[in-house]
Parts: C-alpha cells; sequence; structure tokens
C-alpha cells in the first residue's frame, strides 16, 4: 500500500477510471492520490503564430477536462504541470516524495513497442514504484 500515488492521465485516452480505480486499490489509509496531467508548450516557430489569448483557452479548456476526468470525487487532488511529460511526471513524484506513480501506456507503434515513450520514460526514470497500466 503506498501513501503518495501519482496519477497521470492523458486527457486523450480513456482509461480515466480505471486508473482512478487502481490507485484507490493501492492507497494505505490516510493516503493521498494526486491526479496529473502535463502539457507541452508549444515549440519554436508554432509557438510564434499563436496568441497569449488562445494559449490561455487551451490551458482553461485543458484545466476543464481534468477536471471532467475526476469528477466529483473529493478524495483526488489534481494538478497541471508544464513541461516534457515523461521527465515532468518523475521531477514532481521526486519533489513531492510519492511513493508509487501510476501511468497509462498507449498501444505502442515499432519506436516503442512494449511502453509508450512516456510511459517508458517514467518506468526508466521514476524514484518509486510504477504501476503500467494498458
Amino acid at each position: 500500500m503506498y501513501q503518495k500515488i501519482i496519477l497521470s492521465l492523458a486527457l486523450n485516452h480513456g482509461i480515466s477510471q480505471k486508473a482512478i480505480q487502481t490507485a484507490r486499490a493501492l492507497l494505505a489509509e490516510g493516503g493521498q492520490i494526486i491526479v496529473v496531467h502535463v502539457y507541452e508548450q508549444l515549440q519554436g516557430s508554432a509557438n510564434a503564430g499563436v496568441s497569449e489569448e488562445a494559449t490561455a483557452k487551451g490551458l482553461q479548456n485543458t484545466k476543464e477536462l481534468l477536471a471532467m476526468r475526476v469528477g466529483d470525487a473529493n478524495d483526488l487532488e489534481t494538478v497541471l504541470l508544464k513541461g516534457h511529460s515523461g521527465r515532468t511526471i518523475t521531477e514532481y513524484a521526486e519533489k513531492i516524495n510519492a511513493d508509487c506513480i501510476i501511468v497509462g501506456s498507449h498501444k505502442p507503434g515499432l519506436r516503442d513497442y512494449f511502453l509508450g515513450s512516456t510511459a517508458a520514460r517514467v518506468v526508466r526514470h521514476a524514484p518509486c514504484s510504477v504501476h503500467v497500466l494498458r
């Protein structure tokens, strides 16, 4: 059983309820589940063509979608982080002394055959236990 679980959600995949149930099953009494989504800012010339207003609207939509995925579950804390998904999740886990990360893995392509690239990075670099959900 874990005291502090990070539940990483990619908002474009549909495993939210399965992931939440898994986190609750692994949580020790009195523990904490932190639902995290990492958004990556547009890079280079792509960022130059996007207005600050459009960026702010996109961020607000992301916050709303994250809240909708969590629903009215008062036992879940939500955190929106900015950065590269795999690196940001592992750095955040270390920062808050998480003892477990739950991350989903998509159907992989040839490049990342067994795990998705985010899940693979988290598994390799996490400072704690990692549970990967398909």
